[in-house]
């Protein structure tokens, strides 16, 4: 039985779609999955929409995102009830990713999207400052189609809809079929708060819901999700021209150095493995630690995990695996790993004691790169240690892989982590902490190789969903496009010594 499977329905009956816990395996609720009309229509509304919302101050703006942070304080307890129900994820969990950050970033953009997106005055170098002006002005794409996944499924449905209406657009958004209701929360929020008709839209459904949406008459569009499905929207998005920005697999590195404090790594390496049940594209699921230190190091985690709670009610650490296929890539990775030579050293298989989808907080070593629990990406609560000579042979195993997403570096020394950090093929990385750099709102977000194309978040992640005006003024009123023509060999011999002056002299180089 799958977390989410088809209905049967009656002939030409619109299709549906119920859905059933992690946790209990009981049927929890179903809903109509939204065809290539319903998305045309969604997309129409929002067309019609955009103009009079990007006429809006962004202070008006902000109102409506600010009065749904009101809204989610208030009502946090039964949002987060709808998470649990379908995820069931630890109830922390919860309240961190998909209430504290929802807050943290409805704030930070509704108080900062007017100054970063504010006209700004290009500096012009040379004789061009002479004669031009030059200013940049961002203006909203239009309609940006928003595709979330199931693992983060508020705070990863919110972060790109509030950035792509703070910054003028209006949004259709699409949430993972596994989890449409916690999706549907953000749409809720925003529509409590009074949000225009049409600004922000919601349609439920699964990948032919998505396929639509991206095929639709939209601006941008914004997905998380998985590598083979990020290649089907990118190749949408060429035909049509548009941009795109794609938050697809990770495969992070954790390096442990020679001089790192051991049981702060541990923690950091149970942590980042085993947080949100291991469904966190920026988890930890590579351990490098030096030799010198590996067997102290792995005594550490395996006794930091075996104090691991797991359950389905009350206080537990680690909870359900959200969905069964990905229970199913977990056992798989396991089987392949003991298969060729690996050794479990706490946990291993599904958690008998408990009904629904558990697989056991899992410590797995004497690993090599030929394994698919270190090839492929494994989304599940395991802590996987290999050993290496030393940060050399770290550095070089943490780039041996077609992901780059987030890596993070372990030592007592700062800027030797740091530096070693900079030379893994990463989107980010982090020191002494797990990856956590979608967090910092300020920080660009994005993956190298497989793990994504584009940027979110931050100046960079928010200007992404504008389109930059260059506006250039003549100093001069434009007089000076009256000697243009006609061309002559005088005026070509004053462009050679122009040409001379400016770049073949040190005095030309200077001022240019």
């Amino acid at each position: 039985m799958a977390m989410v499977r088809p209905m049967s329905t009656l002939p030409g009956a619109r299709r549906k779609l119920e859905l059933f816990s992690p946790q209990t395996l009981a049927r929890i609720g179903e809903f109509e999955v939204a065809t290539a009309q319903d998305v045309k229509a969604a997309v129409e509304a929002a067309r019609k929409a955009q103009p009079a919302w990007a006429a809006l101050p962004f202070a008006k703006r902000a109102e409506y995102i600010q009065r749904a942070m009101q809204i989610l304080l208030q009502k946090q307890d039964e949002y987060i009830e709808i998470v649990l129900r379908e995820t069931g994820k630890a109830r922390s969990e919860a309240i961190m990713m998909e209430v504290y950050a929802c807050l943290d970033v409805m704030h930070y953009y509704s108080k900062r999207a007017e100054k970063i997106l504010k006209p700004r005055k290009l500096k012009l170098h040379g004789v061009m400052s002479l004669l031009k002006k030059a200013s940049v002005i961002y203006k909203p794409r239009g309609v940006v189609g928003v595709i979330s996944p199931w693992n983060g499924p508020v705070i990863l449905a919110l972060n790109p809809t509030i950035q792509a209406l703070m910054a003028g657009n209006t949004v259709v958004l699409k949430p993972s079929e596994v989890t449409p209701f916690s999706g549907k929360i953000v749409y809720d929020m925003l529509a409590e708060a009074g949000i225009p008709s049409g600004v922000m839209n919601i349609v439920l459904g699964d990948g032919e819901t998505g396929a639509a949406l991206t095929k639709a008459d939209v601006d941008k569009i914004a997905f998380t999700g998985s590598v083979a499905t990020g290649r089907k929207v990118a190749m949408a998005c060429a035909e049509k021209l548009i941009p795109c920005t794609l938050e697809l697999g990770g495969k992070d590195p954790m390096i442990v150095c020679e001089d790192a404090d051991l049981d702060i790594a541990a923690a950091g390496a149970v942590v980042g493995s085993l947080m949100n049940t291991g469904h966190y594209c920026c988890g930890t699921e590579r351990i490098y630690v030096v030799d010198s230190v590996a067997d102290a190091f792995l005594e550490k985690v395996v006794e930091r995990v075996k104090q691991m709670r797991q359950g389905d009610q009350g206080e537990y650490d680690v909870g359900a695996v959200f969905w069964e296929k990905q229970m199913d890539i977990i056992e798989a990775h396991m089987v392949d790993a003991v298969k060729k030579g690996a050794k479990v050293l706490i946990g291993g298989k599904r958690n008998a004691k408990l009904k629904g989808l558990y697989f056991e907080p899992t410590v797995i070593t004497d690993l090599t790169h030929d394994m698919d629990i270190i090839r492929e990406e494994t989304f599940g609560p395991i802590v996987a240690i290999l050993r290496v000579k030393d940060e050399e042979e770290a550095l070089r195993m943490a780039n041996d892989t077609r992901f780059g997403l987030g890596a993070n570096v372990w030592s007592r020394d700062s800027e030797k982590a740091s530096a070693l950090a900079c030379r893994i093929d990463s989107g980010s990385a982090c020191v002494n902490d797990m990856t956590m750099t979608f967090g910092v709102p300020e920080a660009p977000f994005g993956g190298r190789k497989e793990s994504g194309v584009g940027q979110v978040n931050g100046e960079t992640g928010l200007r992404g969903y504008c389109h930059a005006q260059p506006i250039i003024v003549d100093r001069h009123g434009g007089k000076m496009i009256l000697q243009h023509y006609p061309y002559t060999a005088k005026k070509d011999e004053d462009m050679k010594k122009a040409m001379q002056f400016f770049w073949g002299t040190t005095f030309g180089r200077w001022f240019s």
